[in-house]
């Protein structure tokens, strides 16, 4: 009985010491999946090209500046893989460079023009099915091919992706003059009734002028950009139908679409007034797409505005630039101007037949009936109509 006593009393202090051990060999035993750079190729952004035999992935890899331990920074090469598959390019890329390809940073997907008018799901398979790619990871359409874009030097970032990415900011998204869309969003479009989805468009710009506007200390002043660099633009949209771009959004209309979306909280737009040009700032975006079976299918287009003058290109008294109150003949134009750029949105998606305001799946999810009865001819059957509102605010 003493003994058994003695080994209780005993008990909890050997437990501790075997989890103790326990703790100590999975901390020393166990790598807790870093990753070794040495043997990892970590993509920043992936290109897909079409070819005659099938794809070609163009990877941006971030390689770390050589050089004094305060420079810092992070540098990119680019490596291309040709292969029947877009997993077959990646294994190619694995054999040119020894590196394991990881996705898990891979923050921007980026499809050719060409490649953009086949069916992209071909080309996006093999990203969804990877468990580390990110479902946040956006995904951009560009004028010319993937690979060359990537490629390509920019004027304000070491990297291409980089510089790219930029132009997807939240401040640029309330702006209106960007419509960026993640992996996940392009996959539920694709999947969903109405089968539309959209990505910024990019282009490349040859950059002009000066760098540095004004000179430093020990400085010259300015110095130009080095020849050959770009700087980039997303003001456009490209929109998909059942995976294939069937028409870009130029400018105009890509805000009227973010105006729809409610997304433009700091902005700003010109308008024309008797000749002059009137510059308004948005405070307060609302929109909606108003759809209705009872009958015939109809739909409203509906964006309302809270503004406030923001400039003119007259000269004007100081009572008149205090206040910063447009005059109702000015809201009046911006009202027609919205309605102008709604009118033409809603006429750019019937004709390339780009159900791109999901009135398929507001059918589906609110008239099943209906839906059945109408199907896909819901686009073409469907009577549409724009309002704009405009608001001063004091």
């Amino acid at each position: 009985m003493y003994k058994f006593r003695k080994f209780l009393r005993a008990l909890p202090a050997k437990l501790f010491l075997l989890l103790a051990l326990i703790i100590l060999f999975s901390f020393f035993a166990n790598d807790f999946a870093l990753v070794d750079i040495q043997k990892t190729a970590i993509i920043l952004a992936a290109g897909v090209d079409r070819t005659e035999g099938g794809f070609r992935v163009t990877a941006q890899i971030a390689v770390p500046k050589s050089g004094d331990r305060t420079a810092g920074g992070t540098s990119g090469v680019e490596i291309a893989g040709e292969g029947e598959s877009v997993a077959a390019c990646f294994a190619q890329i694995y054999s040119k460079t020894g590196w394991v390809p990881k996705l898990v940073f891979c923050n921007l997907l980026l499809l050719g023009e060409e490649t953009g008018k086949e069916d992209v799901l071909p080309c996006l398979d093999y990203f969804l099915r990877n468990e580390y790619m990110p479902d946040s990871c956006l995904v951009a359409v560009c004028a010319g091919e993937a690979g060359e874009f990537l490629s390509s030097k920019s004027a304000i970032d070491d990297l291409s992706s980089g510089a790219a990415q930029s132009l997807f900011s939240d401040a640029a998204e309330k702006s209106g003059r960007v419509m960026k869309c993640s992996l996940k969003e392009f996959t539920v479009g694709y999947f969903g009734a109405s089968g539309s989805s959209y990505t910024p468009f990019l282009r490349r710009i040859a950059a002009e002028g000066e760098r540095n506007a004004g000179g430093g200390s020990g400085g010259s002043g300015g110095s130009g950009a080095p020849q050959g660099d770009s700087v980039y633009s997303a003001a456009e949209t490209a929109i998909f139908q059942k995976g294939r771009m069937v028409a870009v959004l130029p400018p105009e209309e890509t805000f009227a679409f973010a105006l729809l979306k409610g997304r433009v909280f700091a902005s700003a737009f010109d308008v024309e007034e008797a000749g002059e040009t009137v510059s308004l700032s948005i405070l307060k975006n609302s929109g909606k797409v108003a759809f209705t079976a009872k009958g015939a299918p109809q739909a409203e287009l509906s964006v309302t505005l809270n503004v406030r003058l923001a400039g003119r290109d007259t000269p004007a008294t100081v009572g008149e630039i205090a206040r910063s109150i447009p005059s109702p003949a000015v809201l009046a134009a911006a009202e027609d101007l919205l309605q102008a750029r709604l009118t033409a949105l809603w006429e750019r998606c019937k004709s390339a037949g780009c159900d791109l305001l999901h009135f398929a799946r507001t059918l589906q999810r609110n008239a099943p009936k209906q839906y059945a009865q109408y199907g896909k001819q819901v686009l073409s059957l469907t009577r549409v109509s724009v309002k704009a509102r405009v608001h001063a605010v004091k």
